[in-house]
């Protein structure tokens, strides 16, 4: 295990920042993500009653009342977790948290529909699809579609692409790169940087040093940390089914092509060997990189494709 915990664990990012002793850290992550634009002075956490009771919609860590120094008030809900469908069902969470504010009883009345603002904020930590963002950072508006003027602070939706932020220690000037950068590489760390330039760097070494754990905590841990793992590996199982469909599709093509062509038996025959020897080294190259963060024998064997006997040939 690494001197620090893995922050996009489930247990790992509540420690973090769903805790009542950790407040500041996150009351600090969200005034470096939204400088410039508000000022987060206090904020308190919802009751767990209101936080999804379902399995499918675990991936709502935080869900917390902000308040500003300027007095507003603002809902935040940060998810961390890859789903299928994922914007979609953050926007199905934002939606119902809209929703559970509307007082349904007095619809008539004006003030019925008052609600406040939501701000989801999504850890992608998983590269994401082309369908899905394109950039580390998306902010997402409500605005008008021609003059792209804001309309309605209702809903605001902020995705953190993890795997698409590139830069070095050294080149992180904002506050919120240097967040970035240290949550994206956490378990890796061997110290925590940033400490001599803000403060709050060095109380978020003390909550995520490992060794500072309880034996309690510590297996809450290591549980939640096999959950991230198998996850990994069932992501990788998918891809990989996709990529022999797009496999078998290319065959079926290339065969028609080359009949249509009239080329030699020969030369379909290689180009399948080919393709085939590809696909196995791609398999190998899966394994080793399983192997090297942890996983099982059996897990590597079910996300890379290969038999158990190969997988630990590779050991």
């Amino acid at each position: 295990m690494g001197k620090y915990i893995n922050p996009f664990t489930d247990w790992g990012f509540k420690r973090l920042f769903g805790q009542e002793f950790s407040k500041p850290l996150l009351i600090s992550f969200l005034n470096d993500l939204l400088v410039d634009e508000l000022h987060v002075k206090d904020l308190t956490f919802r009751d767990k009653e209101l936080l999804p009771p379902t399995k499918d919609q675990r991936g709502i860590i935080c869900d917390v009342y902000c308040e500003t120094d300027t007095g507003d008030r603002f809902i935040v809900e940060m998810q961390n977790r890859w789903q299928p469908n994922f914007l979609d069902r953050s926007i199905c969470y934002a939606c119902r948290s809209i929703l559970d504010q509307v007082d349904k009883g007095r619809a008539e009345r004006e003030d019925a529909y008052k609600f406040l603002p939501v701000y989801t904020i999504c850890f992608m930590n998983y590269m994401p699809h082309t369908d899905e963002v394109s950039k580390f950072r998306t902010d997402i508006v409500l605005a008008d579609k021609d003059t792209k003027a804001q309309v309605s602070n209702k809903l605001r939706f902020i995705y953190l692409a993890l795997p698409l932020f590139e830069k070095k220690a050294e080149e992180c000037v904002t506050d919120f790169e240097k967040w970035i950068y240290v949550l994206k590489h956490m378990e890796a760390l061997s110290r925590m940087p940033f400490t001599a330039q803000k403060e709050i760097f060095k109380q978020l070494e003390d909550y995520a040093d490992s060794h500072r754990l309880t034996k309690k905590e510590w297996e809450a841990y290591e549980n939640s940390l096999w959950v991230v793992r198998d996850n990994m590996a069932c992501m990788a199982a998918a891809e990989r089914e996709a990529r022999e469909k797009g496999h078998a599709e290319g065959r079926a093509e290339g065969m028609k092509q080359g009949r249509a062509e009239g080329r030699a038996e020969g030369m379909k025959q290689g180009r399948a060997e080919g393709r085939a020897e590809g696909r196995a080294e791609e398999k190998k190259a899966i394994a080793k990189q399983f192997l090297a963060m942890g996983l099982t024998v059996e897990q590597v064997a079910q996300g890379s494709g290969l038999s158990i006997e190969d997988v630990k040939g590779l050991q």
